[in-house]
């Protein structure tokens, strides 16, 4: 169980209950690493996911911060004020995002302003940010959230795919660009999920999801942690800029 033992691990969005970035946040803490917990909700969702992180035995050190990653120089300095706590990072989980949903046609340039800000801008200077880090380091991972989104259209999601399809496109770039530097970029694109947003959904919406799905349910935020831990731990080098999309077959039809 301590497969990180002595990492250092930032993850964003990782305040929501049932959520990818809270779920993650807790197997990296599982695991012996210490955990840096950002995210822009409630000081009392964050403070219970920096409990539940806590808890673990072999949990590192867990310290966390509200921070609005869509604000200019956001993303920098939560990596500083990471580095000013651990010492080093070892792993940048790009994982905060914000969907909005709206007809196209309707969107107003507040909305795809923001949506950019923090779907793809955060993820980006984040990772410039934590770059000399890393090669004073010798090397680490970054793994970006992007989603299925990415790959395929849904009603009222042209904006929130977009930004996706970007951030799939920038894992690829940094990813070769990087390679050589023992610093691993990849991304996971997650499909429906059974988190607390998609439960709060319309059942219609709902059955339209699971009618996509060949698997027939929706994906636990855990099973999407188990995959960001593989990639952040064990996974060999070789696995680079790659998308791994887990979305219970979505998008094969």
């Amino acid at each position: 169980m301590d497969e990180l033992k002595g990492k250092v691990a930032i993850v964003t969005g990782a305040s929501t209950p049932r959520g990818i970035g809270n779920a993650t946040a807790k197997r990296f803490a599982q695991a012996g690493a210490s955990v840096f917990l950002v995210a822009e909700g409630t000081a009392e969702q964050l403070e219970t996911a920096v409990r539940e992180c806590r808890a673990f035995p072999h949990a590192g050190r867990i310290e966390s911060a509200l921070i609005d990653l869509g604000e200019p120089g956001a993303a920098e300095r939560m990596v500083a004020q990471a580095d000013t706590l651990f010492g080093r990072i070892d792993v940048l989980m790009n994982n905060a995002a914000i969907r909005i949903s709206e007809d196209f046609g309707n969107y107003t340039r507040a909305q795809f302003d923001l949506g950019v800000a923090v779907n793809l801008a955060a993820p980006f200077f984040a990772s410039q940010a934590v770059l000399p880090i890393l090669r004073r380091q010798g090397g680490g991972r970054i793994l970006n959230i992007a989603s299925q989104m990415g790959h395929v259209t849904f009603t009222q999601k042209a904006l929130y795919g977009l930004s996706k399809a970007a951030l799939i496109h920038l894992t690829k770039s940094m990813a070769y660009e990087l390679g050589r530097e023992n610093i691993i970029v990849n991304a996971i694109s997650p499909g429906p999920i059974d988190t607390q947003r998609s439960l709060a959904r319309s059942p219609e919406l709902a059955r339209r999801l699971l009618d996509k799905v060949p698997v027939g349910r929706l994906g636990e935020p855990e099973e999407i942690a188990d995959l960001a831990f593989y990639l952040a731990s064990s996974s060999p080098a070789f696995l680079q800029g790659q998308d791994i999309v887990i979305d219970g077959g979505y998008i094969i039809h």
